[in-house]
């Protein structure tokens, strides 16, 4: 492991960061094409916030009703109600991408916090998290998801909430592992000794120099997380119902035509949602091996 150069006020930090240019090709790969979907769903979900789409997502094409991939005005066809596949594809990516955001978002905040209060105090504050998070990871998240959503009729942002705060335990047992490692080499003592304050060994030395890694990676599954359990929900008639198009919807309704040979109304849906999380897992993969050096060249 390298060394950040501090300035004089402060200790030195660990990094497990490596350069682009020492990783393996496949990592750089993996990271490539998870940046690739990345900047391709930011780039969509910003097309349909502001409206610069192909087409209506409601207009009704009747003449062209189920019509083929590259029918003219279609790019990817039309569903069974004649509307364009391409602007709905785009448009459905509203459906998980905030609130996917907020799940991660608390995901890595109340994990944080629970890593560092386990891990940095100990004692009694470690024998709690440890006891909450081993009891919430007990629970099956989807099963847990099912139940909220039969008890509350939840909209997405409460179930995406409710994914963050499941999620938050994994977080946690991860920062509270690197804190007992740095512990062990004495890290955190030596920072103590030159007088620096709690709140800035945590930030700062901590959470900024030594978690930014795992915490981007959990980032990354966080999201192809999100896109599953929102097409999923979306699929089975949970989540975003119709006219709202949402990916999961989408494979839902164009699975009737299959059987008649109209294969792309449902497959287009499904291979954005196989893509998609295929590329975020890829992503979290690439940086994972790039950041702790697990893959020998």
């Amino acid at each position: 492991m390298s060394r950040y150069h501090q300035p004089h006020d402060t200790v030195s930090e660990y990094s497990d960061i490596r350069s682009w240019r020492s990783a393996p090709l496949i990592d750089r790969i993996y990271v490539g094409y998870g940046l690739a979907v990345a900047v391709l769903v930011l780039l969509s979900y910003l097309l349909g916030m502001f409206g610069w789409l192909p087409s209506d997502p409601d207009d009704m094409d009747l003449a062209n009703m189920l019509a083929g991939p590259l029918t003219e005005g279609h790019l990817l066809g039309t569903d069974y109600l004649g509307r364009d596949l391409l602007t709905r594809l785009i448009l459905g990516i509203q459906a998980y991408f905030l609130p996917g955001l907020l799940s991660i978002v608390i995901a890595l905040a109340l994990g944080a916090a629970l890593g560092v209060l386990s891990g940095y105090r100990g004692g009694r504050s470690e024998t709690a998290v440890t006891y909450v998070t081993n009891l919430v990871d007990a629970l099956p998240r989807l099963v847990l998801m099912l139940l909220v959503i039969a008890a509350f009729k939840p909209g997405i942002y409460t179930i995406m909430v409710v994914l963050g705060l499941t999620a938050a335990p994994t977080v946690a047992m991860l920062v509270k592992g690197k804190i007992l490692m740095l512990k062990q080499r004495n890290f955190i003592e030596s920072a103590v000794a030159l007088g620096i304050s709690p709140a800035r060994i945590i930030l700062k030395h901590i959470l900024w120099y030594n978690c930014r890694a795992l915490l981007l990676i959990q980032a990354t599954l966080g999201m192809a997380e999100a896109v599953l359990l929102e097409t999923s929900l979306s699929y089975l008639g949970f989540g975003v119902q119709e006219p709202t198009p949402s990916w999961g919807n989408m494979v839902q309704a164009g699975a009737n035509y299959l059987l008649q040979g109209n294969f792309w109304v449902s497959t287009a849906p499904a291979l954005a949602i196989l893509f998609t999380v295929l590329g975020f897992h890829l992503l979290g993969d690439g940086l994972n091996n790039m950041f702790e050096g697990k893959r020998q060249r």
